[in-house]
């Protein structure tokens, strides 16, 4: 599944491919990813006309922000998106297309069908569904110390869980949360609510840093993810314990771990964090 760096780096190639086009037609071909309006017809005619004026991200929520409303798109499992010519063949799981007047297409394809999309009014998009239910993105001034202490030591999960919990901090995943808790220092089987200020700090701290230096890499490729032009993400190449398993610790040459939280794979170094 595409994680907050993935996301952040399909907003920032589609805004550099579509910013300013304005929507001509729309093709659904896959209804069931169309959640609001719950009328695909209705859908197509909220997009008549409407020019793409910003792309931003909450969590790993897309943000087309448009001259009446905001699409929100998530890619979930598998989703993608690419921008071709009018003319180009179409590619098998296209499930929507965006044409433009200036004959360019925006085209999503999801192998899986997971994806969703909703339209809302604009200015309301942080106070309704799926947004109103997200916390703060760890690169939001709301991301504070204070909250996220406040936050972790309200439950009893372990900090594994806690962490892909998107009500507490949007955007991670399952990649760097194991890579968070394993440049912290932190096992992934404490319990949040046992946690130190120090242990909450460096959580905080090295998620935003691996997350920037993520995005400066283009995200991780495992699989299938590639951008909105083709390009694969760079950031596998710096794993330290995502997909490492049985691979020596880069710290401590131990043999790196998977085992299952929460019916999630978690990689850990078992000497390095405790």
């Amino acid at each position: 599944m595409p994680e907050l760096p993935e996301v952040e780096t399909v907003r920032q190639t589609l805004k550099r491919l579509v910013l300013n086009k304005t929507i001509s037609n729309v093709e659904v071909f896959w209804p069931n990813i169309i959640k609001r309006p719950d009328d695909v017809k209705e859908f197509k005619h909220l997009l008549h006309q409407q020019t793409i004026l910003d792309i931003k991200r909450k969590g790993k929520f897309i943000l087309f922000e448009l001259s009446d409303y905001v699409l929100i798109s998530h890619l979930r499992m598998e989703g993608k998106y690419s921008v071709h010519g009018g003319e180009e063949p179409v590619k098998k799981h296209t499930h929507v297309i965006f044409s433009f007047t200036d004959g360019a297409q925006l085209r999503y394809n999801d192998v899986r069908k997971f994806g969703t999309m909703h339209i809302v009014d604009k200015g309301t998009e942080l106070n309704l569904k799926p947004l109103n239910q997200l916390g703060p993105d760890p690169f939001d001034d709301a991301f504070t110390f204070d909250y996220f202490y406040k936050k972790l030591h309200k439950t009893d999960r372990v900090i594994k869980a806690a962490l892909l919990d998107q009500s507490i901090v949007a955007g991670l995943g399952n990649i760097y949360v194991d890579e968070t808790l394993f440049q912290a220092g932190v096992s992934p089987l404490k319990k949040a609510n046992r946690l130190t200020k120090k242990e909450v700090k460096a959580i905080q701290e090295k998620a935003k840093t691996i997350l920037q230096h993520a995005i400066e890499l283009g995200g991780t490729t495992i699989r299938t993810y590639v951008n909105s032009s083709g390009e694969m993400g760079m950031f596998q190449q710096t794993l330290y314990v995502y997909g490492q398993e049985n691979n020596p610790c880069k710290n401590c040459g131990k043999p790196i771990v998977k085992m299952k939280i929460g019916g999630r794979g978690t990689h850990v170094c078992m000497n390095c964090q405790k």
